[in-house]
């Protein structure tokens, strides 16, 4: 599979991580209100590094990964969506599913940028895998990313803990070559 540069969809841009995406990242991820449900700690400048680094070399060793979000009116950084695989330590393990994941500044939360850029993100993975199953966690007070989940077509799997927090493992099975509407009380999402 090779790595897709640019995904472009109503509202939004999705392209590749670069250096000068840096100082954004970090600022998204020292953000308390972003991390609450993401290990419920912020990150430093350190780990944020690691985190662009890993990004850029999942791509070349798995052959997905991690996109940058920017609002396609404004430019701006918004966020970050992708597939990745960190070998978690849960019960039942994902195994080679890709893990979709998801995290949006806050002032981009409430106006359907995450499940726009999740729907993109899944629909180049059902591009790529057909009906490949993929996996997604979420802690059950992340009501927002739950109904994301739901919309997008996961099923609860499990319900497990990670690193001693609870947390909902679910799974989707791919739509194949064809990209995903899913309609929810007759109206398309």
């Amino acid at each position: 599979m090779t790595q897709s540069n640019r995904i472009e969809t109503e509202r939004l841009i999705l392209h590749v991580h670069r250096l000068e995406d840096f100082e954004n990242m970090y600022a998204m991820w020292s953000d308390p209100a972003v991390t609450r449900y993401i290990g419920g700690k912020t990150f430093s400048r350190e780990d944020v590094w690691a985190r662009l680094l890993r990004y850029a070399e999942t791509w070349s060793l798995l052959g997905y990964g991690f996109w940058v979000i920017r609002d396609i009116e404004s430019g701006d950084f918004v966020g970050e969506a992708g597939f990745h695989n960190l070998c978690r330590d849960v019960v039942p393990p994902f195994g080679d599913r890709p893990e979709l994941g998801f995290a949006l500044v806050p002032r981009a939360h409430g106006k359907g940028f995450a499940t726009e850029a999740a729907r993109a993100v899944l629909n180049w993975g059902d591009m790529a895998w057909g009906e490949r199953e993929t996996a997604c966690m979420i802690a059950p007070e992340n009501v927002a990313s739950l109904r994301i989940a739901d919309r997008l077509g996961y099923s609860e799997t499990s319900r497990t803990e990670y690193k001693g927090t609870p947390m909902i493992l679910f799974t989707r099975r791919g739509a194949g070559s064809e990209p995903i509407v899913v309609a929810r009380r007759g109206v398309a999402e």
